[in-house]
């Protein structure tokens, strides 16, 4: 499978609701991890297999998705992509768990 990326109109969309409230170190590149997230999401596969040099670290990937899965960030991230329109093959829908 391709590699997935954000493309620049869908991150600018997204980054305004972006969780915030962040202590400590500085968060990972949003982008890049959630573009691995998604990556993996899409393919079916597993967190492992998301391509490091293109991702970063996959216990990255797999932390800020449990985390912000249990906050009900995705829903919101996906349905803001979904509302902003565009080729429905770029968007991505996932329920809140």
């Amino acid at each position: 499978m391709d590699k997935f990326w954000l493309m620049d109109e869908q991150f600018k969309t997204i980054k305004p609701h972006l969780p915030t409230d962040t202590r400590g170190e500085e968060r990972v590149d949003d982008r890049r991890v959630i573009s691995g997230i998604i990556h993996v999401l899409k393919s079916g596969g597993r967190w492992v297999d998301a391509p490091r040099e293109v991702y970063g670290p996959r216990k990255t990937l797999y932390n800020r998705f449990v985390r912000w899965a249990a906050k009900g960030v995705w829903a919101d991230l996906f349905a803001t992509l979904a509302n902003a329109g565009g080729p429905p093959r770029r968007c991505s829908s996932i329920p809140r768990p």
